[in-house]
């Protein structure tokens, strides 16, 4: 076959301070940085599904037709020109026509200034093109808020079972698998869909804890019977009717179809109640990873989860910096502190200067402010790394200008750019060794654990203040389906409302 192969990667936080520009997804923050044509098939030894998908493709002897692959890190809305400019270039070449089947790389998470659903609408400016009969698949994050007009235009979703998502390429593999399937088969797989009535706290969906690392042994188990099934736990924080939890299959039947995929909803919510989260305060976060890490082999590790640059946070919050100084914490490390105007002032001064900064707090979130004090510049550096860690091991990583400025006990690495913490090299461009550190706080939710876990004496989750509310009952709802709930066993978004005397809105389609 000849497949035509394009990604587009975003994931929407609405309710986050900055939005994706076109530029955004030219630099990649943090995903590789965006190509076109032939330069997309470079991606075939990267973690990202469509690496997984090329192999997958070139092994069978098909030719490929790649149009263009573009990410970048979570924000708030992607601009109306990024999305016409990207989607656009996708649409222009499908438009052409000469191939045989179509593989997308989405996100499953797009919210953009003009369009709830991003990667629905792209879907159906495709199909609009190339009819129903067009073989079409797509992989998704496991994050992905999929909706039924997704789940109606592909003839196949197959979403990520890793968080953090080191099955990223393994993911494109099961995409083209599913291709083949679709293919051998001659017309659609039977399909089922539930979505789950509850959201998720981003930090309950690690899988590398319970109950996520049991629930998706339990899909594995099932999916022997059928040809696909999937469980994206949603993004939390995509203000729209179709946020949320859903679950899917694909089988040669519809009864297999519709009892695998049942049998999985039934097993989440019986366990409802252990998807909600604890968190810590800043100042109880510091209090014991300072008790934890006095004797400890490693460093104790404080995800500072409501600043994860790879929800929507902008990575520049103070709160856990004000916390371990208020404690006199020792040999702490903060990273990366997203922060320009600090970074090239550090340049300036050059290393050993002393200097006096007001350091990030840029959030404009209620309790957050800049840190006023004086830094010592330990380490200056390009920013320019390579990621050895599990997610993107291989591919090689900026930041901009970067420094290490140390203010008593702590030291906070300074970047240029924003990007997730998600491999210790990121701590090392800005001259911190992440071993040697008694606590590290990370501006992470759960990515951070694939390379830092080994050598973590302990992993505290800390609610400081921060554009990413961990609790998804905290965020200021204004177009979720009213019937969901919050947060696992919590008030719905009616219920909610009709205590507050807030009116609520009109339901759309079925939560289950």
């Amino acid at each position: 076959m000849k497949i035509l192969i394009a990604g587009f990667q975003h994931e929407t936080n609405t309710f986050a301070p900055t939005k994706a520009s076109y530029e955004s997804f030219i630099q990649g923050e943090g995903f590789p940085p965006m190509a076109h044509g032939d330069d997309v098939l470079k991606l075939r030894d990267v973690n990202v599904p469509i690496g997984g998908f090329v192999r997958w493709a070139e092994a069978q002897g098909h030719e490929l037709l790649p149009v263009i692959w573009a990410g970048a890190s979570a924000s708030a809305h992607v601009t109306e020109d990024a999305y016409e400019r990207i989607a656009g270039a996708i649409v222009d070449e499908v438009t052409k026509g000469g191939f045989d089947a179509i593989y997308l790389d989405l996100h499953g998470a797009m919210v953009t200034e003009h369009l709830d659903d991003g990667e629905g609408e792209l879907l159906a400016r495709v199909r609009r093109i190339v009819g129903d009969a067009m073989p079409l698949v797509v992989s998704l994050d496991l994050h992905a808020n999929v909706t039924s007009r997704m789940f109606e235009l592909a003839d196949a979703l197959v979403a990520y079972r890793t968080y953090p998502h080191v099955d990223m390429a393994e993911t494109g593999l099961r995409a083209g698998q599913l291709l083949a399937q679709r293919i051998a088969h001659a017309r659609p797989l039977a399909r089922a869909m539930r979505r789950v009535p509850f959201l998720i706290p981003v930090n309950g969906m690690c899988t590398l804890v319970e109950p996520a690392r049991g629930m998706y042994r339990m899909l594995e188990s099932l999916q022997q019977t059928i040809v696909s099934l999937s469980f994206a736990p949603g993004f939390p924080a995509s203000d729209f009717d179709e946020c949320g939890p859903v679950l899917w299959g694909y089988a040669l039947d519809q009864e297999s179809a519709d009892h695998a995929v049942d049998a999985l909803y039934t097993r989440l919510v019986d366990d409802e109640a252990r998807w909600d989260v604890a968190f810590l305060s800043p100042d109880e976060a510091a209090r014991e990873a300072i008790a934890g890490s006095r004797d400890a082999a490693g460093p104790v590790i404080i995800a500072d989860t409501q600043d994860n640059p790879g929800v929507g946070g902008d990575s520049n919050t103070m709160g856990m910096v004000r916390a371990l100084l208020r404690h006199g914490a020792r040999d702490a490390a903060v990273g990366i502190i997203w922060d320009e105007h600090a970074a090239r002032a550090a340049h300036r001064a050059g290393v050993n200067a002393r200097i006096r900064l007001a350091l990030g707090g840029g959030s404009n979130v209620a309790g957050d402010s800049p840190l006023e004090g004086e830094f010592e510049v330990e380490h200056l550096s390009d920013g320019r790394f390579r990621f050895d860690g599990p997610m993107l091991n291989g591919m090689h990583g900026e930041l901009g200008t970067t420094a290490c400025l140390r203010i008593e006990g702590v030291r906070i690495a300074v970047s240029s750019i924003k990007m997730q913490v998600f491999d210790r090299n990121l701590f090392r461009v800005a001259g911190i060794e992440p071993e040697r550190m008694k606590i590290l706080v990370n501006k992470s939710s759960v990515h951070f654990r694939a390379d830092f876990e080994p050598i973590a004496a302990g992993i505290l989750v800390a609610k400081a203040p921060g554009p990413m509310a961990a609790d998804p009952a905290d965020l200021p709802w204004r177009n979720l389906d009213a019937r969901m709930r919050l947060r696992p066993m919590g008030p719905t978004l009616s219920a909610l409302r009709s205590a507050t005397g807030f009116a609520g809105l009109v339901l759309k389609g079925p939560v289950s």
